[in-house]
């Protein structure tokens, strides 16, 4: 009989022998990237829904850079670097704002965002740098370990099929506003957000306003403002993260706290801002437009960007058609969130950032008082002034001692550290504030000014503190349904050489758009149509604005705006 035949290799000897030939250490700069994104996924994806779309996303970033390099090492890499990325700024984020980054954060990135950010975090710039010594060496010996090259055409083919994976589900299960308040689900709640601020645009573009109407504002002409008696010169301080934190129990507070929440008339008045921990901008958006954030829904972050040459309405708008020369004193670069084309559209003639005031980092607020009373006078004589001075140096963090040498007999309440260092701060503008009164007093006597001052928003550690209870969802919650506990700071009139006109308008509590109605009431000068309507509003609302039959009343008054040409392009 024949003997068997004697069989050829084994599978098992094949494939181990080519793996060999690979090398162990290629194979692992293939395999790392992915088993390192699984880890993330589960140490940062709380349910099903999430990994799902963290998993779709992982693709999506993975066959996109395939499809431009072909390596999937290197393309591995390079992804898991970006959700490495996109999870240290939404802990940043989230750290300020209480909210992880979004989709539409994209928008927000530019040079003058960057440097403020290192301008507030120092140590930040070095971390970027050391970062990418060590990131690009690793890149380039990746690209040479990869053994695999893959065609595009499929990789493509898969990157579209993750992408219609993502939307379909995003579409079929969005997810909810409040999430955003969560500390997790970083990579998932991005890609998700950008399937719904699409869908959003497409439909509702960037500002909801009614549908089109007979009704019309007649426009204001130049030469109908008539006040009567004597213009004041307006000041409007921006005091930034202010709020009586007396609002929450346990707190200590230091003696005579309070009083500077006081206006000329002895009162404390509530202002309610449309931001909680962060966003100034929101406000800055209120206060000078005299509009809501909130119109601009899920594009609300970079309110200020949208809005510029676009917004044509607003308080030093209607000053300037009263006579008035307005000026503005800006404590970052003028390009962040842009801030100067913002407030000049709004009517700023004179905008000046910190590079032209000459500030160095975080200044305190004596020296942009110091910088007002030297600008103003250098105004054109007999010509009243609006000035807007914008504050900084009560920013977080306040983990660090600011400008400790400027309030030297300062003794802690006992409260943790980071809660005195912020009653500190309030200090120092109380005190500094006096002293701009008495340098208005002094430098310019017998002439009259109205002041107006705000708190622009609580500061991030807030909510825990009038929340004590709650978790951070149950705080976002409450943030998402705008609970006025989580969102009231304070509003305070003073006046030098002048009496304020009472007002009904002038009320106990408001939204922060019926800031510039307030302030021109209480100085006298006669409103414009736009104002008068908005005015009607306040009355009928008793100061709630965009709340006010759940936004009726605010998308109505930017469809007059909008028929009147005072907003386009949105």
């Amino acid at each position: 009989m024949a003997s068997a035949s004697n069989p050829g290799p084994s599978a098992t000897p094949a494939v181990l022998a080519s793996v060999a030939a690979l090398g162990i250490w290629r194979l692992l700069a293939v395999a790392a990237p992915h088993v390192a994104a699984l880890a993330l996924m589960y140490e940062t994806e709380t349910d099903f829904g999430s990994r799902l779309s963290f998993l779709l996303a992982w693709g999506i970033l993975n066959f996109f850079w395939i499809a431009l390099l072909r390596r999937p090492a290197l393309s591995g890499a390079l992804s898991l670097t970006m959700v490495v990325v996109l999870v240290l700024l939404s802990r940043l984020k989230h750290d300020v704002v209480q909210m992880t980054v979004n989709f539409i954060d994209l928008m927000m990135i530019d040079r003058d965002t960057v440097a403020f950010l290192f301008t507030i975090f120092p140590n930040l710039r070095w971390s970027v740098i050391g970062a990418g010594l060590v990131t690009l060496p690793l890149m380039y010996a990746l690209w040479w370990l990869d053994p695999f090259r893959i065609r595009r055409l499929p990789a493509l083919a898969c990157k579209l099929a993750c992408l219609a994976a993502l939307v379909f589900y995003s579409a079929y299960h969005p997810d909810e506003a409040w999430r955003g308040y969560y500390d997790d689900g970083y990579l998932s709640k991005f890609f998700r957000s950008g399937v719904t601020a699409v869908s959003d645009f497409v439909q509702y573009g960037f500002m909801e306003s009614a549908a089109a109407t007979n009704e019309r504002l007649n426009m204001p002409l130049v030469d109908a403002c008539h006040p009567a008696g004597r213009r004041p010169n307006i000041i409007m301080i921006h005091d930034e993260s202010s709020f009586d934190i007396r609002a929450a129990q346990g707190i200590k507070v230091p003696p005579g706290y309070g009083s500077h929440f006081k206006s000329w008339d002895g009162k404390e008045r509530t202002f309610l801002a449309e931001s909680n921990g962060g966003p100034s901008w929101f406000t800055e958006y209120n206060v000078l437009a005299g509009l809501s954030s909130r119109s601009f829904g899920r594009f609300a972050y970079f309110v200020t960007r949208i809005a510029s040459g676009r917004v044509e309405r607003g308080l030093p708008l209607a000053l300037r058609r009263c006579g008035y020369e307005t000026m503005s004193l800006y404590p970052a670069y003028g390009g962040f969130m842009g801030a100067r084309s913002f407030q000049q559209t709004t009517g700023v003639e004179r905008f000046l950032d910190s590079h032209d005031l000459g500030a160095k980092d975080v200044e305190p607020d004596s020296f942009f008082y110091d910088k007002a009373l030297r600008l103003m006078g250098e105004r054109t004589p007999n010509k009243p002034l609006f000035t807007f001075i914008y504050l900084g140096a009560n920013h977080f963090p306040w983990e660090t001692r600011f400008r400790p040498d400027l309030l030297p007999n300062w003794r802690a309440p006992g409260n943790v550290a980071s809660i005195d260092e912020y009653l500190r701060r309030q200090a120092m503008s109380a005190e500094q504030y006096k002293a701009f009164l008495a340098g208005l007093k002094k430098n310019f006597p017998g002439e009259p000014f109205l002041i107006v001052r705000y708190g622009d928003h609580q500061p991030e550690f807030a909510p825990n503190l009038l929340e004590p209870g709650l978790d951070e969802g149950a705080i976002g919650k409450k943030l998402d349904a705008y609970d006025p506990r989580l969102y009231a700071t304070y509003y305070a009139i003073d006046a030098v050489n002048f009496e304020p006109v009472k007002s009904e308008a002038v009320m106990d509590t408001i939204d922060g758009p019926y800031l510039p109605l307030v302030i021109q009431e209480a100085a006298g000068i006669p409103l414009d149509p736009s104002f008068a309507e908005q005015k009607q509003i306040m009355l009928r609302c008793n100061g709630i604005f965009y709340g006010c039959k759940d936004g009726v009343e605010a998308r109505r008054l930017n469809r007059l705006l909008i028929n009147a040409g005072m907003i386009h392009g949105l």
